[in-house]
């Protein structure tokens, strides 16, 4: 405390440099903490829970080329037919629709039918009777469908299903407080309704993306099979035989039924890839922003510590005969490195508080041009602790050089 006013005398002659760098430190501590902040979005965001078991899971998407709608169904059964017989394969399911696709079809539901507003938005997954089994979904309560219930449609003649499995977060989103099952749901613009047989305990939506997190756990499955969209043929493979089911799925494919099409690539409509590959690929923007934010704070931080360490270096270079002048008088090594960090301690913290109110700041503009979430006080803590830490270890290493300069400095001439 007692050197506190010789600290601010000193730093009054020299402005333009602790300003320099309180701007440094301020801007430095308004991106890091909402970069930080978007991080740990992104990382939530990228350990989310499908509700399915992701491991020994294989995606196959396939087109017809000169199929009509009424071929399709024969078809798509000779596939899995096909698919089942294959050594290591557990079971296969067809499904338009399934957690992380890339793309998908949502829809209003309601639970009446003359409703002026939908009751929610759910993504809507056609599937046969082997699906819930292939992906490993939990069932809570009801039934899964018969063989018997699975209707082959087209998409422009998607009529009401009289039965419907739904997630258990979009049930106690129509029903509050009751059991859903056997209860009515409008589908759409349906006028009749589909009856809950079975609620799953969770299934995520078709997309990763920002804009389907509000609907990513209202997931509705319907027993059809669509004749006119990619439908993707899901494998389960038998624990340690999804390498070698990945090989030999193509050919078996082409050697039943030539006239197709098994795209490559990635996203929507894909061709083979285990679900460890839809996964990467529906979080790959989330993964690459979040890469990039810690590349930028990283720069940020060790830009101002060069600063830091430039400023105080060329202190202590102007001052070698003031601070020999203060050793000859008795000062210690202990009171020279004490001056400089208290020196220091002084601009970060004036730093720090310009850079709390453009952290919010940068906040609110972020929330209203970008829709993200306000800036937790947690991270600007976290922010405001590192900064005031980085500038003091920049400072250290000067500010050891400074307190071994020798009082023989003070009689030396300029």
């Amino acid at each position: 405390m007692l050197q506190i006013k010789p600290v601010l005398a000193a730093l009054k002659r020299h402005k333009a440099g602790a300003v320099l760098i309180g701007l440094q430190i301020a801007l430095t501590l308004a991106i890091v903490c909402n970069a930080l902040f978007l991080i740990q979005q992104k990382v939530t965001h990228l350990s989310r829970t499908t509700g399915i078991v992701e491991s020994d899971l294989l995606t196959v998407g396939s087109e017809w080329t000169n199929a009509s709608g009424a071929e399709v169904g024969s078809l798509v059964r000779t596939d899995l037919q096909t698919l089942r017989q294959l050594p290591g394969v557990a079971d296969v399911g067809v499904s338009y629709g399934y957690p992380l696709r890339g793309g998908g079809w949502n829809d209003g539901v309601s639970t009446k039918p003359d409703a002026k507003q939908s009751a929610a938005l759910a993504w809507r997954f056609f599937v046969d009777d082997h699906v819930l089994s292939v992906l490993g979904a939990k069932l809570i309560a009801g039934r899964n469908f018969r063989p018997d219930e699975i209707r082959v449609v087209d998409s422009h003649n998607l009529v009401t299903p009289a039965q419907l499995i739904i997630t258990k977060a979009l049930a106690d989103k129509v029903y509050p407080n009751q059991s859903a099952l056997g209860k009515p749901l409008y589908i759409a613009a349906a006028t009749s309704p589909s009856t809950i047989i079975g609620i799953i305990d969770h299934l995520q939506g078709g997309s990763a993306s920002s804009w389907s997190d509000a609907i990513s756990d209202y997931v509705v499955l319907e027993p059809k099979l669509l004749t006119d969209k990619s439908n993707a043929y899901l494998v389960r493979a038998q624990p340690g035989q999804l390498s070698a089911i990945t090989k030999v799925v193509r050919t078996a494919l082409f050697k039943t039924n030539r006239m197709r099409i098994i795209p490559d690539g990635e996203g929507e409509g894909a061709g083979v890839r285990s679900f460890a590959q839809v996964r990467e690929q529906a979080y790959k923007s989330d993964r690459g922003m979040a890469i990039i934010m810690s590349v930028i704070c990283a720069v940020l931080l060790i830009i101002t510590a060069a600063g830091i360490v430039g400023l105080t270096s060329f202190w202590v270079s102007q001052r070698r005969k003031q601070i020999g002048v203060r050793r000859a008088l008795g000062a210690t090594r202990g009171d020279i490195l004490s001056y400089f960090l208290a020196e220091n301690f002084l601009i970060s913290l004036g730093g720090v508080l310009a850079g709390i109110v453009l952290a919010l700041g940068m906040s609110l503009w972020l929330v209203m041009h970008f829709e993200t979430q306000r800036l937790s006080l947690p991270y600007v803590l976290v922010g405001v602790l590192l900064l005031l830490l980085l500038g003091q270890a920049a400072t250290l290493a000067p500010a050891l050089r400074a307190s071994c300069i020798s009082p023989v400095e003070a009689t030396r001439s300029t």
